[in-house]
């Protein structure tokens, strides 16, 4: 279940400091008193420094909270490979995030590939590259920035679902959602992460606040025919898992956004490549163990090449992200993150000046939603990269440091800019 808070006026939680403060008892216990003001019963977070939500904000330490981030799924396997210096690679990029303003980072929490795997075979786990992991928790609290955790890929890379089945001698990677020994062993992997004691700082993950959310899968898709029920019951059982084992963090599902069949009229919404995954924006998201909705924005690869000649992409970035923050504060009524977005230099035509532009929409977006209170309250870009892990590079990757870089200058514009935002403190109803 997700935290609820209902957050007291600013004036009211003085009074309240200063009375604890006379008795020489802590002001942290008012936070776990239920209080009464007339008829209205104001519950506040029991946990401080962990991400909660409140309706459709995110809220820490009973604050909203607005982010700008970076995806960087290369940093555990990197922290790993000490003989070649990774972990300085990832102090480096987390420094150069931090310097601009990025408050979050998303990365894998898995690995069932051939090349310095995490998990070896069911159960079976390398301690050296869970020590890389524990390295990245441990870094990226020390530059203040939280963490978001992905729990199995959807494609073959770095291992995914197919390697699950492949593990219980069946051919079909759709059966990682069906099957009751490969969903045994899925349940095995996130009970082992959410409970490995960082070597580093002594503490389980699950009880890390520098972790900001659990995700379940990167980016589910299933080719069944039913694949929406089938996704729909695999979503309910793991994140019901997850919060039997963790109660503090928040949880999302990975999804890419794609609109199915509980609401017929968005599937227009759809780029045209990517009709039937399975998913459905909103009834995967209204499940109550799940805490926050996400979208990804890749305009490059999901629409025809000459789209962006006629403007096309940047009509369907706009009407997406207007899609999805409309449908989180009217049906969802959950938060709303762009976990992924990038521009590939891959694609023809790339230029710095085009991806600058694109960034530059999918900020101004973000901020206009987060400065009226909206749903969209942050950004995740594809990828952060240093000049090193750039020979990984996939064309998404952005370098802080290579001359006057101008990207990094909007990214450091939207951290301000965000960081500025001030709200007087919440009295609201209890979250979802």
């Amino acid at each position: 279940m997700s935290i609820k808070f209902h957050v007291v006026s600013f004036s009211f939680f003085q009074v309240g400091k200063l009375f604890f403060t006379m008795l020489n008892i802590s002001p942290f216990f008012f936070f776990l008193l239920p209080l009464l003001i007339g008829n209205n019963r104001i519950c506040v977070a029991v946990k401080t420094d962990f991400v909660g939500r409140n309706g459709t904000q995110f809220v820490l330490n009973g604050e909203q909270v607005y982010l700008n981030g970076f995806n960087a799924y290369w940093m555990m396997t990197t922290a790993a490979d000490t003989a070649s210096r990774g972990r300085i690679t990832v102090t480096t990029a987390l420094r150069q995030a931090s310097v601009v303003g990025m408050n979050v980072a998303r990365i894998w929490g898995f690995n069932e590939g051939d090349y310095i795997p995490l998990q070896i075979s069911p159960g079976f786990y390398s301690e050296d590259v869970f020590k890389g992991l524990d390295f990245v928790v441990y870094e990226a609290g020390r530059f203040n920035i939280k963490l978001i955790i992905s729990l199995v890929n959807n494609y073959e890379d770095y291992g995914g679902r197919k390697k699950y089945v492949e593990w219980a001698g069946l051919d079909e990677p759709d059966e990682f959602y069906t099957n009751s020994a490969v969903k045994q062993f899925y349940k095995n992997h996130v009970k082992a992460v959410l409970t490995r004691k960082n070597t580093i700082t002594g503490r389980m993950y699950k009880d890390d606040p520098t972790i900001f959310s659990w995700e379940l899968i990167n980016e589910p898709r299933c080719n069944d025919s039913t694949g929406s029920t089938i996704l729909q019951n695999w979503v309910k059982e793991m994140a019901s898992f997850v919060k039997s084992i963790d109660s503090n963090h928040l949880l999302e599902i990975g999804l890419e956004g794609f609109y199915g069949e509980s609401k017929p009229e968005r599937t227009g919404y759809n780029p045209g490549s990517t009709v039937s995954t399975g998913t459905d924006f909103i009834s995967n998201n209204q499940i109550p163990d799940i805490d926050f909705t996400t979208i990804h924005i890749y305009p490059d690869s999901w629409l025809p090449l000459q789209s962006a000649r006629t403007g096309e992409q940047d009509t369907f970035v706009d009407r997406w992200i207007a899609a999805h923050i409309e449908d989180c504060e009217t049906i969802i009524k959950k938060p709303l993150l762009i976990t992924e977005f990038g521009k590939s230099s891959k694609y023809p035509g790339f230029s710095l000046e085009k991806r600058n532009k694109f960034f530059k929409r999918v900020y101004n977006v973000i901020y206009d939603s987060a400065r009226t209170g909206g749903s969209c309250t942050g950004g995740v870009f594809w990828q952060l990269t240093t000049n090193r892990t750039g020979l990984l590079g996939d064309g998404y990757e952005v370098f802080m440091q290579e001359g006057p870089n101008t990207t990094a200058q909007l990214i450091a514009e939207q951290s301000s800019k965000l960081r500025n935002l001030k709200y007087p403190p919440l009295v609201t109803h209890s979250a979802e």
